[in-house]
């Protein structure tokens, strides 16, 4: 009675983590900031459904977050314009509704491994079939352009990008996007750009790939940026010819994104920066934090995120990411078993410092704990 292309998607590893963890776990798993949305950006959804904002609004978004939006891209792209801006149900219904969008049955699209968990279900929902490029640890998990040009054939239709990246934190520097940019023309490919952490960089900058061509489509959200995960709502900012045809997906899957929580959206982006400013000073202290207790433990490295808010330790304990990570549950723990976000995730786990900071103290203590535990299991005889 179920399609087949769903009964072969499985729950994603984080969500299985989490919904199984004791009561009272820290958790480190969940990529969601512990900070509330600025008091303008709340005040503003308060007045929204005051002054009766609640009814249907445009498929594509209100016109002035839009500009607003296009305003934010336009030291990029000097011509992009509201036309370019689709606002979505989240950073999630963006990447789904590009997915629907552009691959049909038959075509390869090139997803990160390890890479977020949603890019290769939604090709596979599409009908099409995720094909793997590396992100490896020795290269600081950034892509590999002579690896990528092995894995494209004439089937392939897009690349899928990730920067600041989920899990592993990398941040692409300018010449990468450029040559990025450069086999994307040279193979005729989309990209699709996730850059939902662009507010979150440590080292470095952030370089969009808005503007790159007229095949670049760049996936955004709000939930980081102002911390409002639960309010589910992002954006995309595309060529628009292809912004055109998304929002035709975009119409039947959502008819229209939520009206007061785009109203209050909009009063963030005009008076908010400070709030976000702040946060992401704080992540970088937690950050630090996190990166020198991870690596001062028995048989765990870590290379420093550049972005985001992700710790992606190696470990070298005789166990699998997955055993890893139901010990620690156990524990009082919840991470991430790596392999949920690809095959070279297996040895790594993936911990979330936007949790507070007695929150981090506790989980790492507790890592500490079982990483001396399996230090001293792989020292016997």
């Amino acid at each position: 009675m179920v399609a087949q292309r769903v009964s072969a998607i499985e729950i994603s590893g984080i969500r299985r983590m989490f919904e199984a963890a004791p009561p009272g776990a820290v958790n480190l798993g969940l990529g969601e900031p512990d900070f509330e949305p600025p008091a303008v950006v709340i005040q503003a959804l308060v007045s929204a459904v005051r002054d009766k904002m609640n009814h249907y609004g445009p498929s594509a978004g209100l016109t002035a977050l839009r500009e607003k939006i296009a305003d934010r891209y336009r030291d990029i792209d000097p011509d992009v314009t509201r036309e370019n801006v689709l606002i979505t149900a989240g950073g999630s219904e963006g990447l789904m509704a590009c997915a629907l969008a552009l691959y049909d049955p038959g075509d390869e699209v090139l997803v990160p491994d390890p890479g977020f968990v949603l890019y290769a279900p939604h090709a596979r929902i599409a009908g099409a079939t995720p094909v793997p490029y590396s992100l490896a640890e020795e290269q600081r998990f950034l892509p590999d352009l002579d690896e990528l040009e092995r894995r494209v054939t004439p089937r392939t239709r897009a690349l899928v990008v990730n920067s600041p990246s989920n899990p592993t934190g990398s941040v692409f520097p300018k010449s990468l996007v450029d040559r990025l940019i450069a086999f994307a023309d040279r193979h005729n490919l989309t990209i699709v750009s996730d850059e939902v952490y662009d507010e979150m960089v440590y080292e470095g900058h952030h370089i969009s790939f808005a503007g790159k061509g007229d095949r670049a489509i760049v996936v955004n959200s709000f939930s980081k940026m102002f911390a409002m995960t639960g309010w589910r709502l992002g954006f995309l900012v595309a060529p628009r010819a292809l912004a055109v045809e998304i929002n035709k997906v975009h119409y039947h899957m959502v008819a229209c994104p939520s009206t007061p929580a785009q109203a209050a959206v909009l009063a963030g982006l005009d008076a908010a920066h400070d709030a976000t400013a702040a946060m992401r000073t704080e992540f970088r202290a937690r950050r630090e934090l996190v990166i020198r207790e991870l690596n001062g433990m028995p048989g765990l490295r870590c290379v420093p995120p550049a972005g985001a808010f992700y710790a992606f330790p190696k470990f070298s304990w005789p166990v699998t990411a997955y055993a890893a990570a139901g010990d620690l549950l156990k524990r009082g723990l919840i991470t991430t078993p790596g392999d949920a976000f690809g095959h070279l995730g297996a040895r790594h786990l993936r911990l979330s410092f936007a949790a507070s900071r007695p929150n981090l103290k506790r989980g790492l203590a507790i890592l500490n704990s079982y990483a001396t535990e399996m230090q001293r299991r792989r020292k016997r005889p």
